[in-house]
């Protein structure tokens, strides 16, 4: 990462330069948001989408980003410039900024990375991801925070529990999990995602559109034994596109394995990144 650039409120600097005071809120007292998008072969895939949902977080928690959509963009095609990487991650956070008394709002810090993109192991796809469900909800769950404590303090826990990742759930009814949406397909085929108390991702918006083409859709609250009895289930990312869940607190989902809708949503979501051949009617397999 040395060589790369970083931009730091209006500057572009090498990473090994780039840095923020101890006083910034996002250290003092973790507070802040972000996105992150990815690009193919330098192309970004929905920036659009990403840059709505970072001015939008960025008002839920009182910050002022002080660009526009287009401004921010073009700060994003600079960086890719400057750095060179067809495939990457390109994340943006927007700090509580400097706080004399490590407490009150101040002007936002602006910061816009781009890494090599780190896509899921080889395999993971075809092999699927299993989850543990933990008793938890986000603070402000429309809004995408830096807090990722919960997240970060379970990992033991998921190991433990020879799980992949944590499915949090409130009372019974699941949410998300840290950085993705879950989805189900019910006995009937039809798509159920939960509705409340969750960060709406880009590609479960994507996903959604999709779906509603070939698919009964439903945005409600899930309960963790419709989870248990579904017939497919998959989690939705940036990163991860489409990824089959095979199993939920030990318990298999559906045969353990690839169903066919979530494979369809995965192809179709394919074509729309990459413009490859979209896949036929699920019905005629």
């Amino acid at each position: 990462m040395s060589d790369l650039f970083v931009f730091v409120n209006d500057l572009f600097v090498p990473s090994p330069d780039a840095s923020l005071l101890v006083s910034d809120l996002a250290i003092q007292r973790g507070y802040g948001v972000f996105d992150f998008l990815k690009t193919i072969d330098h192309t970004p895939v929905f920036p659009e989408e990403h840059l709505a949902r970072f001015l939008h977080s960025a008002r839920q928690l009182r910050l002022e980003v002080g660009r526009s959509k287009e401004e921010l963009l073009a700060l994003i095609h600079l960086l890719m410039e400057k750095n060179d990487i067809p495939d990457s991650g390109i994340k943006l956070i927007l700090t509580g900024g400097y706080a004399e008394d490590g407490y009150t709002l101040s002007k936002p810090n602006l910061v816009i990375t781009q890494n090599h993109l780190q896509l899921p192991a080889p395999g993971t796809f075809e092999k699927g991801v299993r989850l543990v469900s933990y008793p938890h909800q986000r603070q402000m769950p429309d809004a995408k925070t830096i807090d990722y404590l919960m997240a970060i303090w379970l990992q033991p826990y998921i190991r433990e529990k020879g799980a992949d990742d944590v499915l949090y759930h409130k009372e019974g009814a699941i949410s998300e999990c840290p950085r993705s949406n879950f989805f189900i397909v019910t006995a009937d085929d039809t798509l159920v995602t939960p509705s409340e108390n969750i960060l709406k991702g880009v590609i479960r918006g994507k996903v959604l559109q999709l779906a509603r083409q070939q698919f009964k859709v439903e945005e409600r609250p899930v309960l963790l034994d419709e989870v248990w009895a579904a017939r497919e289930a998959f989690i939705t990312s940036t990163t991860k596109h489409v990824l089959p869940v095979v199993a939920v607190d030990g318990r298999q989902i559906g045969e353990g394995a690839l169903g066919k809708i979530s494979k369809w949503l995965s192809e179709a979501l394919s074509h729309q990144i990459t413009s490859s051949p979209f896949p036929e009617d699920h019905r005629s397999t």
